[in-house]
C-alpha cells in the first residue's frame, strides 16, 4: 500500500514520470502539488513504447523524450489533471490512442468507423435482377416439363394427297370415348361403359386467323367418302372405292391418320395440327380448374349419359361436364344439338382456363396442365406454343372475337347427315384466304 504524502513541495527534481530513470516505480502519473515519500528502490526499466503501426501517436517524440528524461520540456512530468490510473494512452474523447478521436459508445473505447447510408437504388436493381432470373428459371423448367408430357403419337406425314395449306392455322380437335387409364370405379361413376378400343365422340375444326377464330363442328353422323389412304400401321396402300360411311367410322377403321385424310378429302381444307382428348382426361381438366360455369337455357335429363340439369347458371364438375357434352338423346336435333353444346362448353372451358387466376397461380396451373397434358394426344409437329395458341383461339370464340357453327347440312341419307357441298366449298375458300366467315351452318 502506498503512503500518502504529508507535505507539499515545489521541488521538481523529486518528481518522476513516464520514461524516467528514477528509482520511483513506473506507476500513475504524479500530482504536481503533492510530494511522494521515497519508495523502495528497484531495478530501472525502460518503458515499452508501442510500435507506430498500432496507431499510437508520436507524443513521445514531440514532447522531447530522451533516454533518461524529458528533453527540453519546460516542466518535465507536469500534468495539470488528476491521475487517470493509466500508464499509457489517453482517457480523453473516448480514444484509445490509435489515431484520432473515435465514435463514442465502443466497448473498449476504440475508434469505430461509421456505416455508410444504404444504397437503395443498387438494392432495388439487384432485387429486380434476382426476380427476373428466378422467373426465367421457373418458366424454362416449366416449359421443358410440360413439353415432355405431350404425347406426340400422330404422324401426319403418313397422310397422302393432302390439299395445299392456306392462311392461318387449322386444328382438328377430337374428343374420343377412350377409357384408357380409367379404373372400374371411374368408368361406373362417369357412365362411360367398358367398351374396348376407342371411337370419336366429337370432332371440330378450329381455324385461327387474322379475322378471328372460327369453330366448326363436324357431326359424327356426317356422310363422307373414305378415300385412298395408306395404313398408319401396315404402310399398305388401300385404294378408294367410293365407300360412303359415317365420319366417325374413319377413325374406328385406321385411327387419327385416316380421320385427317377423310376430313381433308371431303372438305379440301388442310389440317395443320391434330389434338385428341379422352373421357378421363376431359373430366380431370374440369376438376383441376374447379369446375366450369355454364348457363343452361332449358332443363334436360338423359339416363344414358347421366345428365340431369336444371335451367340457369351453374358450375359443372368433371362428371357433370362429361354428361353435358355427351348427351344427344334428350334433344330433338340429336347430334346437331349435341355439337352445339360441345362448342359452348369447350369455349367456356378454354375461357375459364386461360385466365390470370389460373396462369399465375401454381396451385391451379400445374394440376390443370398435368391433367390436360397427361391425356392429350397430338401430332408429332405440335409445339407447346401452337397448343397454347389453340386454347387462346378457343377462348376468343366465347369472347365474341370469332364464330362458332356446325358444318352446313343439306339433308340426310340412310340416317347420315349430308353436307351442303356449295356452302362447304365457300366456307373452305374463306378459311384458306383467312377472310371473315359469312357462311352459316346448322
Amino acid at each position: 500500500m502506498n503512503d500518502w504524502p504529508d507535505r507539499r513541495t515545489g521541488d521538481r527534481s523529486e518528481h518522476y514520470g513516464r520514461g524516467s530513470d528514477s528509482p520511483q516505480p513506473e506507476g500513475a502519473r504524479s500530482m504536481p502539488h503533492i510530494q511522494r515519500r521515497p519508495a523502495r528502490p528497484r531495478t530501472p526499466q525502460r518503458p515499452q513504447v508501442p510500435p507506430q503501426s498500432q496507431g499510437y501517436d508520436d507524443r513521445y517524440q514531440d514532447s522531447g523524450y530522451q533516454d533518461g528524461g524529458y528533453g527540453n520540456s519546460p516542466e518535465p512530468g507536469y500534468d495539470s489533471g488528476y491521475n487517470t490510473g493509466q500508464v499509457y494512452g489517453s482517457g480523453s474523447g473516448g480514444s484509445d490512442g490509435r489515431g484520432g478521436g473515435g465514435r463514442r459508445g465502443g466497448g473498449d473505447g476504440g475508434y469505430v468507423q461509421g456505416r455508410p447510408a444504404p444504397d437503395w437504388r443498387r438494392r432495388i436493381k439487384l432485387g429486380a435482377l434476382t426476380l427476373v432470373v428466378v422467373v426465367l428459371a421457373v418458366s424454362i423448367s416449366t416449359y421443358f416439363w410440360a413439353d415432355s408430357k405431350l404425347k406426340r403419337e400422330v404422324d401426319l406425314s403418313k397422310v397422302i394427297e393432302r390439299p395445299e395449306s392456306g392462311d392461318g392455322t387449322n386444328y382438328l380437335i377430337v374428343g374420343s370415348d377412350s377409357r384408357e387409364g380409367m379404373s372400374a370405379e371411374e368408368k361406373k361413376r362417369l357412365r362411360t361403359g367398358s367398351a374396348e378400343g376407342k371411337r370419336t365422340d366429337s370432332m371440330m375444326i378450329l381455324h385461327d386467323g387474322s379475322n378471328g377464330p372460327t369453330l366448326i363442328s363436324l357431326p359424327r353422323d356426317s356422310n363422307v367418302e373414305i378415300p385412298t389412304f395408306v395404313g398408319s400401321e401396315s404402310g399398305k396402300k388401300f385404294p378408294g372405292t367410293g365407300r360412303q360411311v359415317k365420319l366417325n367410322a374413319a377413325y374406328a377403321e385406321d385411327g387419327p391418320e385416316l380421320l385427317v385424310r377423310t376430313v381433308e378429302f371431303n372438305t379440301g381444307l388442310h389440317i395443320d395440327h391434330y389434338v385428341e382428348i379422352g373421357f378421363g382426361g376431359f373430366a380431370k381438366i374440369v376438376d383441376a380448374i374447379g369446375g366450369v360455369e355454364m348457363d343452361i337455357p332449358k332443363a334436360f335429363k338423359d339416363k344414358k349419359s347421366g345428365a340431369d340439369f336444371q335451367a340457369g347458371k351453374q358450375t359443372l364438375n368433371g362428371e357433370q361436364s362429361l354428361a353435358f357434352v355427351r348427351t344427344r338423346y334428350a334433344f330433338a336435333g340429336s347430334d346437331l344439338d349435341r355439337t352445339k353444346n360441345q362448342q359452348k362448353f369447350l369455349a367456356a372451358l378454354a375461357s375459364q382456363t386461360a385466365t390470370p387466376s389460373t396462369i399465375i397461380n401454381p396451385f391451379k396451373l400445374y394440376p390443370t396442365m398435368g391433367a390436360g397434358l397427361d391425356t392429350l394426344i397430338v401430332d408429332k409437329d405440335m409445339s407447346l406454343w401452337a397448343l397454347g395458341n389453340m386454347f387462346f383461339a378457343m377462348k376468343g370464340v366465347t369472347g365474341g372475337e370469332g364464330t362458332s357453327m356446325n358444318m352446313p347440312i343439306s339433308g340426310s341419307v340412310g340416317g347420315n347427315l349430308v353436307w351442303d357441298k356449295a356452302k362447304v366449298k365457300q366456307l373452305v375458300q374463306q378459311l384458306n384466304n383467312d377472310e371473315k366467315v359469312t357462311v352459316k351452318g346448322n
